[in-house]
This record gives structure tokens, sequence and C-alpha cells, in this order.
């Protein structure tokens, strides 16, 4: 390959990376082409970005980052493939899912490491935290509910103590 091309590439990888705000690491390398076609075909479902990258590339393209991304750098072994979303949890649905499909057939780890919510995850035993990690959004709503619930249980103690106390003074007018 040529330098340029190479360059090319990196570029390309540095603004992918860019465009998303999450990214997995992973190695699908045992499966065959229907099975790589299928998850092809899923990953486009759920908004997730599929891109199998070289390792050298890959982790110049990270070098150049803005963000140090230097604790990934032993997770780019093997084959390599990046799954790129702005949903935090989804990839993870996905290779949790696949794995599932396909447990007796795969016999290596699939999730190398995971670039989340501004954290770093190596390794496949964290796809469980990745698969409950909740986004920005999602944690933003809960604290407002949170915070809603005391005010609705006031307002509905009220009400219904108004109802209370109008149903006992109709009925002390008609004595």
């Amino acid at each position: 390959m040529k330098k340029e091309d190479k360059s090319a590439i990196i570029k390309q990888l540095e603004s992918t990376i860019g465009e998303y705000a999450h990214f997995y690491l992973a190695d699908f390398g045992g499966l065959n082409a229907a099975k790589t076609t299928e998850l092809r075909r899923i990953c486009f479902g759920k908004d997730v970005k599929l891109v199998v990258v070289k390792n050298t590339l890959l982790k110049k393209a990270l070098d150049n980052s803005k963000v140090d991304f230097s604790e990934l750098n032993s997770s780019l072994t093997g084959e390599t493939s990046m799954l790129l979303s702005n949903i935090g949890n989804a990839p993870a649905k996905i290779i949790q899912d696949l794995m599932k499909a396909s447990k007796s057939k795969i016999k290596k780890q699939i999730l190398k490491a995971a670039y989340v919510e501004e954290s770093f995850y190596i390794g496949e035993d964290q796809l469980e935290a990745l698969i409950t990690v909740k986004s920005k959004n999602e944690l933003i709503a809960d604290v407002i509910a949170l915070l809603q619930s005391p005010a609705k249980n006031v307002i509905s103690a009220l009400q219904s103590g108004g109802v209370t106390i109008h149903g006992v003074l109709r009925t002390l007018s008609e004595r």
C-alpha cells in the first residue's frame, strides 16, 4: 500500500471516529460470510457503523486524535473491527446477541475494548457493564423523574385532601 493511500485511510478513520461518540473494538474473525453479512445488516438497522480496520492505521488515527486513546493500544492485535455508534450500549447488545446466537461456534473473545461515555472498557468481561451503561440523556431523564416524584406526591395529596374537605363541608352544610 502506498504512503498516500495509508494517509488517506488514516484521515478517513479520524473523521469517522470524530463523527461518533462511542466505539468498540471487536474481533469477528471466526464468523463465516453469511454470519458476517447478517451482522452488518443488524448493525445497519441499529445505526451502528461496522468498519474492519488495520491495527497500525487505527493506532495512528487514534494517536492523531485530541483524546488520549493510549489505553486501547494493548487491544490493537489480531483482527480488529470497529463498531461506531452514538448510542453507548447499542454495539454491546449486538455483540451479546451474536454470542448467544452462536454460542458453541465462537471459541474466542469478541469484545476487545470500548470507548463509551468518555471511559475505557478493556476486555470481554466488561460486556455486561457496557450493556447497562446509560447515555447522558437517559441519566438526565432519570434525575428529572426523581425530582418530579416528590412534587407529584404533594400535589396529589393536596388534591385528594381538597376533595375530602369539600365532602366534609358539604355534609355539614346539609345538616
